[in-house]
């Protein structure tokens, strides 16, 4: 098994159901590469109505954009991972670095959700990556192996091939600002070796790493041209149709 390419859009809290029905439906039914898998991450009010309007022959699948690590409780307005699983969401985002920001998910949190995502049949898309002065500091690589280690790393071998990493330098993250190939290559080549050290060979091989900050059109060939890059977690940009198309038809 080799790893899989994968154009992933990250919508945010942007869109209407209307308006996300018209997005999704032109993005389904545009001509895309077979070879990439496309994911839409997409507010948790649009998942059922887009389940209904998607064809199922488009191979445009849903991701949620996080879940509680409780299945069910007092936990007014929160979505537990058995409630996505029960609706067939097959993919759900954690640890987005605007999660970590604003709502205060540490480490411990993430890896507590991971575990909740994992155990009720659910895909994760793993969020990892350093701010500015992180990276300034030239401690990028560190601090990306602190993430992995106190959050995915509890996982064992055959759990991995349910995770799909996404290194996202949180300083490109809506800036405009992207990291270069180079700088991208460099950390998705280190996290593989971190995946390699814990996992081994065929867990590292196998993994898709995913690049996100500020991925467009214009720079998204670029960037998947790099030998461990596997595609995009796509923010702004994901929310133009033909822009997203674009990025997928990238590779």
């Amino acid at each position: 098994m080799s790893r899989k390419n994968i154009a992933a859009g990250n919508w945010k809290m942007n869109t209407t159901i209307e308006e996300g029905i018209d997005l999704a439906q032109l993005i389904a039914g545009a001509e895309r590469s077979k070879e990439v898998i496309t994911i839409l991450g997409v507010p948790f009010t649009h998942i059922y109505p887009l389940q209904k309007k998607i064809k199922v022959s488009s191979k445009v699948l849903l991701a949620a954009q996080n879940c509680h690590h409780k299945t069910s409780g007092a936990y007014t307005g929160e979505i537990s991972p058995t409630m996505l699983a029960a609706m067939k969401v097959p993919y759900v985002i954690i640890g987005h670095s605007e999660r970590r920001e604003y709502n205060h998910e540490d480490n411990a949190l993430l890896a507590a959700k991971l575990r909740a995502a994992l155990d009720a049949g659910l895909k994760v898309i793993f969020c990892c990556g350093e701010a500015l002065d992180i990276r300034k500091a030239g401690s990028h690589v560190s601090h990306v192996k602190n993430q992995l280690v106190e959050s995915l790393f509890q996982l064992d071998a055959k759990e991995m091939k349910n995770i799909v990493i996404a290194y996202e330098p949180i300083w490109a993250i809506g800036t405009g600002e992207t990291a270069s190939p180079a700088q991208a290559q460099e950390m998705h080549a280190a996290i593989r070796s971190m995946l390699q050290i814990k996992y081994g060979k065929r867990v590292a091989e196998n993994t898709s790493i995913l690049y996100g900050g500020s991925v467009k059109g214009n720079n998204a060939k670029e960037l998947f041209s790099q030998p461990d890059v596997d595609g995009g977690l796509v923010g702004g940009a994901s929310l133009n149709g033909a822009e997203f198309v674009q990025i997928i038809n990238s590779f």
